[in-house]
């Protein structure tokens, strides 16, 4: 059997990994500037999450949510206090496409309509109704083309407009968007949103699979606004690589027995990783340590970069030519052997390191970056 070819692949095999840093079948060392879709939040084979992990394997790799999973709660109290949420629910499953859907499929359990309100340029998975969210409909198939979804622009008027119809259940938006080139609504946008959603009984979703767990400087990036969405996705950053995700949930929202359902979400060794990422995010003040180091990068690429705009906050950075940056991006594996990101934009470069990369590893970065733009580029 062969696998089915969906990926377009790099000819690199990591066989080790540590830190900021992977090593390939052959020895060649590389800097890990992207995390692996902004996955590995605590740098690769963190000794404390390896050890949490082995740990919780030893004693109990899984069994379902019918019995009590006392780990759940755990995991339940600890995030909640980390991340400022500790009067809301949580809900765990596998993945950020399936956060986003049962996100969708709680607004609309809750409010009894069924439009979305998204927006463009969003990525929210391939889930049904998560890829009927996403603004890409070269991976929307026909079977997922029916839900009803308004794609609008940072527009609070064209916001109201589409609320006022009465029938929206949701507007889900990502405070950072990934895979769009790191494209930020103002904050002004998420406050003037809330209080849409909030005036016509539409539930707000902040979907932060990518730009949450302390990737801009704060837990979740909606909270530079001072905002409080009434449902949060999570995933990627949340198990350090292994498949976790869930949903925060306002405490308005009310549980019933078969309301939501997961078989594998919420298992013991998927709790023992995303204990062990927030137990080092809050014992090596990662946060605060991606709002400093982020602010510096930054600050040199504005400096320094020759580019057009650089985008984001935190450790989630997009970096916009006015050029593909295919070549870039692919020099800096070939020649540098560095690790970045593309964006539906092709010229975009995007940064999404471990949040314990150094500054000497940001410095590693820089330098190739400046080696590969022309010197009349960055005047």
């Amino acid at each position: 059997m062969d696998l089915f070819n969906v990926y377009p692949l790099v000819n690199i095999t990591p066989v080790r990994a540590l830190g900021a840093k992977l090593w390939a079948d052959n020895g060649q060392e590389y800097l890990d500037f992207y995390g692996g879709h902004a996955v590995i939040s605590i740098g690769h084979s963190h000794p404390h999450y390896v050890q949490r992990l082995t740990e919780q394997l030893q004693n109990l790799g899984f069994y379902s949510n019918s019995v009590q999973i006392p780990i759940q709660r755990e995991l339940a109290q600890k995030l909640g206090e980390v991340s400022g949420y500790p009067e809301y629910g949580l809900f765990l499953c596998n993945s950020g496409a399936e956060a986003n859907e049962n996100a969708l499929k709680l607004a609309s359990f809750h409010t009894g309509k069924s439009r979305v309100v998204a927006f463009k340029g969003a990525f929210h998975g391939r889930t049904s109704g998560a890829v009927a969210a996403t603004d890409n409909p070269k991976i929307v198939a026909p079977f997922n083309a029916n839900h009803a979804v308004s794609f609008l622009p940072y527009d609070l008027a064209e916001v109201e407009q589409a609320l006022q119809a009465g029938d929206v259940c949701a507007a889900i938006i990502e405070p950072i968007q990934g895979v769009g080139g790191i494209i930020m609504p103002s904050d002004d946008f998420l406050r003037g949103l809330a209080e849409l959603c909030k005036q016509y009984g539409a539930l707000l979703i902040a979907d932060e699979v990518q730009c949450g767990y302390g990737r801009s400087g704060k837990f979740f990036a909606h909270q530079w606004a001072g905002i409080q969405p009434d449902v949060i996705s999570v995933a990627k950053g949340m198990g350090n690589g292994f498949p976790i995700g869930g949903i925060l949930i306002a405490p308005t929202l009310k549980a019933s027995y078969g309301l939501l359902g997961t078989t594998f979400g919420g298992n013991h060794l998927a709790c023992a990783a995303a204990l062990a990422v927030l137990e080092v995010i809050e014992q090596e003040n990662l946060v605060e340590h991606a709002h400093e180091l982020g602010d510096y990068l930054r600050q040199e690429l504005e400096a320094n970069a020759g580019a057009e705009e650089i985008r984001g906050r935190g450790l989630m950075i997009g970096i916009k030519y006015n050029f593909p940056v295919k070549e870039v991006r692919d020099k800096l594996l070939s020649e540098h052997h560095i690790f970045v990101g593309n964006a539906s934009d092709p010229g975009v470069l995007r940064l999404l390191p471990p949040l314990n990369i150094t500054r000497e590893e940001v410095d590693r970065f820089l330098e190739a970056l400046y080696t590969l733009i022309p010197a009349e580029a960055r005047k």
